[in-house]
């Protein structure tokens, strides 16, 4: 028997017209899917198509014109951020993790850049062990400033003659002991540069086989210079998804009590609606502390999670929960089925994933995304756990982490009861 085909066009027809009443349906198959590609594709854009700069911590304990020179230089790298301070400073800036690295120009810098022949400028990178990528990008760039810099001053013939010259004199005071082939090769060698440079052309180019710059490379992550292993890493991230996920599954079954008439019959007891919110996000509490308390037992027992700070690594767990009970109370209010609330809540819960660095690392990320993680109370969560595990942080290190989570927190759930009263 064949179906009439008008009666299939107008169940179909029906069907279409039902999902779009449906608005949290019709935005998870249409605009969220839009939402990831676009996402992805500024995340992942090629260079050039505004690719985020490597922010560092600059620190010239030189001081003198040739160190000012090469940091000017730094800082016109398009491919760097550059923000000068105190070697202190430099080093608090890493330690915090608000830098990836450090540069230190040492004292005695611009002396070496002006006598290349003999001396070799000293420079020394403190980086942050979980950014080790950056910091071997930043030895690069170094070397590459370096180079561009002794291209520069071999340009400048007036300069080159004088430091050939006062290198030709010194030859004539080096140790007897010394090796004399080396000694007189070299002096040949200044000799017919010293020629060239009378009368050669005026144009690029300069003698090789020098090594531009030293390059010092060292962690920093006080008091103990960096995390025992990988697991002190990985840790952070493992709690914040089952926080994530005990987030969401306590705010969709918020939804299905309304739904199911629960919370009504519960308010026939002698409870206020704020009593019985407040219960839900006790219970909420209880379970993010206990995954936490979970997760932290297995790491110190079985993989060397070993906290630096028992005392703050407490702060930041219950800061941590205090948010997320916050966006629980949140989620709850997003939909009126229970399954447009989960998908509107996991998709809030996922892109403050992406921006807080719980899928992908920040220093991969465009500048305005990197700048839009500020917002996530992921990154937060994520830095606080860090600063009590590896990162040395002390009681003022902890202190913005922590009033993050815990304005977000409270902001969501007087938000999210606020909305949840009206529903």
């Amino acid at each position: 028997m064949i179906t009439p085909m008008p009666a299939i066009l107008a169940l179909a027809a029906n069907d279409l017209r039902l999902l779009s009443r449906r608005r949290g349906d019709l935005f998870f198959t249409f605009g969220w899917p839009l939402i990831v590609a676009i996402f992805f594709g500024l995340l992942f854009a090629g260079p050039g198509e505004g690719r985020s700069q490597i922010e560092i911590a600059l620190a010239d304990e030189d001081r003198t014109e040739g160190s000012q020179a090469f940091a000017d230089r730094l800082a016109k790298d398009p491919v760097l951020s550059v923000v000068r301070v105190s070697r202190e400073e430099a080093e608090a800036l890493v330690r915090q993790g608000k830098r990836p690295a450090c540069v230190i120009l040492k004292p005695g810098f611009g002396a070496a850049v002006a006598r290349p022949f003999f001396l070799t400028p000293q420079a020394e990178i403190g980086s942050d062990p979980a950014r080790k990528a950056e910091a071997g990008m930043l030895e690069g760039l170094l070397a590459r400033a370096a180079a561009m810099n002794l291209q520069a001053f071999l340009q400048d013939r007036e300069a080159t003659r004088k430091m050939v010259k006062e290198a030709r004199s010194g030859l004539l005071f080096a140790p007897p002991a010394g090796d004399a082939e080396g000694l007189a090769a070299t002096d040949r060698f200044l000799a017919e540069l010293g020629t060239f440079l009378d009368k050669a052309p005026s144009g690029p180019g300069g003698p090789g086989g020098f090594q531009p710059i030293a390059v010092e490379t060292r962690t920093i992550a006080a008091p103990r210079r960096g995390p025992h292993n990988s697991f002190e890493f990985s840790f952070p991230q493992g709690i914040l998804w089952g926080i994530i996920g005990c987030a969401a599954t306590f705010g969709v079954g918020l939804v299905a009590e309304r739904n199911a008439g629960t919370l009504v019959r519960l308010l026939v007891a002698p409870l206020t609606r704020t009593h019985v919110l407040l219960g839900k996000a006790l219970a909420c509490f209880a379970a993010i502390l206990a995954v936490e308390a979970l997760l932290l037992t297995v790491g110190v027992a079985a993989f060397g999670v070993r906290p630096a700070s028992g005392g703050l690594l407490v702060a930041a767990c219950l800061a941590v929960a205090v948010a997320f009970v916050g966006l629980m109370m949140l989620i709850s209010t997003l939909g009126q089925t229970e399954r447009s609330a989960s998908g509107a809540g996991w998709a809030i819960l996922l892109v403050l994933s992406m921006l807080g660095g719980g899928m992908v690392p920040l220093f991969v990320m465009p500048a305005w995304m990197a700048t839009a993680s500020h917002l996530s109370p992921v990154k937060w969560a994520v830095l606080a756990l860090e600063g009590a595990l590896w990162r040395g942080f002390t009681a003022a290190d902890m202190a913005l982490p922590c009033a993050v989570l815990l304005g977000v927190g409270l902001l969501t759930f007087a938000f999210g009861a606020r909305r949840f009263h009206t529903t």
